[in-house]
């Protein structure tokens, strides 16, 4: 087994009005924003999943739960922080984040550099490891017809206790 992990992260949220539209920790000026407990910053939580996963160590909902009071309103690179921390302390260091925004509007593409930095600064990594794509979906399902946002992200992870990572023995189950 290597000492490379990737972990896999998904999230949308419904577009509201009255509400911010915040991606990776900044605020993008729009007519709708994210709805949701905290900023509902899809792309942080996207992220944020990733990174947890590839530490495995669950997902957002379980760290911050949206029946926590504490959380309603909480900016998302805090759970983002927060999972960099959990990977470090068991032996992780992210390596690389590659990203995608789906969104049929605004267009962003004037914001991914202040987007980048920005996750790059949360997650102590250069700005060259983290990739934030944008795309459309066509004027297709939710997101195409302007009723939410989604995003996804992969992020590697590497061991940091300079050895390959632990491996199980094969086990086939029987059938019973």
């Amino acid at each position: 087994m290597t000492a490379y992990r990737t972990g896999l992260g998904w999230d949308v949220h419904r577009l509201a009005p009255d509400r911010p539209l915040i991606l990776g920790g900044i605020t993008i000026p729009a007519e709708l924003g994210l709805e949701g407990h905290s900023d509902a910053d899809v792309l942080s939580h996207a992220i944020t999943d990733a990174v947890l996963g590839a530490a495995a160590l669950g997902d957002i909902g379980m760290h911050f739960p949206d029946s926590d009071p504490r959380w309603q309103g909480a900016g998302s690179l805090l759970f983002l922080a927060h999972a960099r921390d959990l990977a470090r302390s068991r032996g992780y260091r992210i390596v690389n984040v590659d990203s995608t925004v789906i969104l049929e509007r605004p267009k962003l593409k004037e914001y991914r550099d202040a987007i980048r930095r920005q996750l790059a600064a949360t997650l102590e990594l250069d700005v060259g490891c983290v990739s934030v794509k944008f795309k459309t979906a066509e004027n297709m399902g939710p997101v195409g017809e302007g009723r939410s946002a989604e995003a996804q992200a992969i992020v590697t992870v590497k061991s940091t206790k300079g050895r390959e990572l632990p491996q199980r023995p094969s086990r086939l189950l029987k059938n019973h």
